[in-house]
């Protein structure tokens, strides 16, 4: 059983800053050719702009939830490694619902950004992905998609409301998707975060330092996970070790969902 993910080629979205960037990073440190996706152009430059020009690791920005910018991303990765093995959804948004007010539209635009962003990426990854498995025959290497979700999916939080919309969606499209690209051999799964240090949960403990003590009193294992405790699993995921393993959601939050109350905040 291999782990590996060396010559595979990966489109890492969100991949500017926090779990993306990471994903991206140890993607890149283990062999695979990554593409870095994300709408932040400056901090993808920050990051990213002074790899070499033949670097197995690049950087797209653009605006993916614009159909056009998701063919120009395809494009460029396959003029950059040629094929595209594994799409890792990272990109994510988390901003807070107001129930009772009917001119909030944060229901609607997490649910753009974080699932049908991430579908209609998928399909239009997918779409090349059978066609690679189409010409290589029974050297085809397939295909992987692995989605980031949260633990908000399966918590109840008023104020998270369109998020959590938008989480339960996202792993509903998961095992959708695994049934609909199974004939193809493309494998569809996710994973769902809590107590993981990522970019918008940083960004929340500044505004709200207390939230910290909350979360790491409510975790069994008492601390909050760097974003770089979270990558091994996506790689388990989308590498051949997990042939075998579609439509499922891989819950990586140190045993918070098993016990945590409601009142403390899902990220």
């Amino acid at each position: 059983m291999s782990f590996s993910i060396s010559g595979k080629t990966a489109i890492v979205t969100g991949a500017a800053n926090g779990i993306g960037l990471a994903i991206a990073r140890h993607f890149a440190d283990r062999g695979a050719n990554v593409m870095c996706a994300d709408m932040d152009e400056k901090r993808l430059a920050d990051e990213l702009g002074d790899m070499p020009d033949d670097a197995n690791i690049r950087y797209f920005a653009g605006d993916l939830r614009q159909r056009l910018t998701i063919a120009n991303l395809i494009s460029a990765t396959i003029d950059a490694f040629d094929q595209i093995d594994i799409l890792v959804n990272a990109s994510r948004q988390v901003m807070e619902t107001d129930a009772l007010d009917p001119e909030d539209t944060s229901v609607n635009d997490l649910f753009q950004q974080n699932v049908m962003t991430p579908l209609r990426l998928s399909q239009q990854v997918a779409r090349r992905m059978a066609k690679q498995n189409e010409e290589a025959g029974e050297d085809a290497s397939r295909g992987s998609i692995v989605n980031l979700s949260s633990i908000a999916a399966h918590q109840t939080r008023p104020e998270l409301l369109g998020y959590s919309i938008a989480s339960a969606g996202l792993e509903q499209m998961t095992r959708s998707m695994a049934l609909a690209l199974a004939p193809q051999g493309i494998r569809v799964n996710a994973v769902a975060f809590g107590s993981v240090m990522s970019a918008s949960l940083q960004s929340s403990i500044g505004s709200n330092p207390e939230w910290r003590d909350d979360i790491e009193a409510h975790t069994p294992l008492h601390r909050i996970a760097s974003p770089t405790e979270l990558v091994g699993a996506v790689q388990f995921l989308a590498s051949e070790g997990a042939g075998f393993v579609t439509g499922e959601v891989m819950t990586v939050d140190g045993g918070r969902s098993l016990l945590d109350p409601v009142h403390v905040p899902a990220h």
